[in-house]
């Protein structure tokens, strides 16, 4: 089951995109965020009493886990949910937050003193190849520059979580580490959401389905599996999954959203695969 995590990650993690832009339809994006947190922070809290973890921990340890989860769940998907609110495409804005791998691998070097091989470079090179590909056809459109600079805030606050993730990643068990990224990203947002927009939740069939889809299988699902693939893995090589999210979203926002797709992404989609093994191949 555990070799199945990759796979799954991808498939969750990439049907966040899609139900992320259903979402931002009947509500304002770091509203629902706060809300998705909230509920998240619920359930991880229960799941940790009830497998008796400690939950009770050092004040460092939360300041530390807290910081990850403003990051990943602040930045990352704030500014994710935001470049939707403003018209950017699932797509497009996958394909900017796929570029995290190249950040990661660039500066996982220095920080976490972790080798990069050359080869392992020849496929994050095959990975951003393939992936431009997918959504060449978008990049030629018309794209909000507000939105555009959203996902670049997403990408960067991808980029630093997963480091910091990484230093800090033994030091507390998953569902604790979970509950407290949870609890400091739904506060978070909700200042953000007071602050900087006007808040809004229709609580309609198509918010309840995609939020519900959201908390149990990305919140619960993908997120934890990419901490455990952080934990037991390089940050670099974990990364590397990410050049796999942008065509994989391509297929499901074309399925979903009506969003166009041509025989030409499926050949991206292709090489990103290759070039997705060859980089994280032990």
């Amino acid at each position: 089951m555990i070799k199945l995590f990759p796979f799954l990650f991808i498939i969750l993690w990439s049907s966040a995109f899609v139900s992320g832009k259903i979402i931002v339809q009947s509500a304002s994006p770091f509203a629902s965020l706060s809300f998705r947190f909230f509920i998240v922070s619920i359930g991880f809290l229960l799941f940790s009493y009830l497998i008796k973890e400690k939950i009770i921990v050092k004040k460092t340890l939360i300041l530390q886990t807290g910081i990850t989860g403003i990051l990943f769940h602040g930045f990352y998907l704030g500014g994710v949910f935001f470049s939707y609110a403003v018209g950017l495409s699932a797509t497009v804005s996958a394909l900017i937050v796929g570029l995290q791998p190249v950040l990661t691998n660039i500066l996982s070097g220095p920080i976490l003193n972790e080798k990069v091989t050359l080869v392992q470079w020849f496929g994050i090179f095959l990975g951003l190849i393939g992936t431009t590909i997918v959504i060449g056809f978008d990049i030629g459109r018309e794209i909000p520059v507000i939105g555009l600079l959203a996902s670049i805030v997403a990408l960067l606050g991808a980029t630093t979580a997963t480091i910091w993730q990484k230093k800090i990643t033994n030091n507390l068990p998953l569902s604790v580490n979970n509950l407290y990224q949870a609890i400091s990203a739904a506060i978070f947002l909700f200042f953000v959401s007071i602050i900087f927009e006007k808040p809004f939740i229709d609580f309609e069939t198509s918010f309840i389905l995609s939020m519900s889809w959201q908390i149990l299988m990305v919140s619960f699902g993908a997120f934890t599996i990419l901490m455990y693939l952080i934990k037991v893995g390089s940050a670099s090589k974990t990364s590397n999954l990410f050049f796999l999210v942008p065509p994989t979203t391509a297929i499901m926002a074309w399925l979903v959203l009506d969003e166009e797709i041509f025989i030409i992404d499926i050949v991206g989609l292709f090489i990103a695969a290759i070039g997705v093994y060859i980089a994280t191949r032990k």
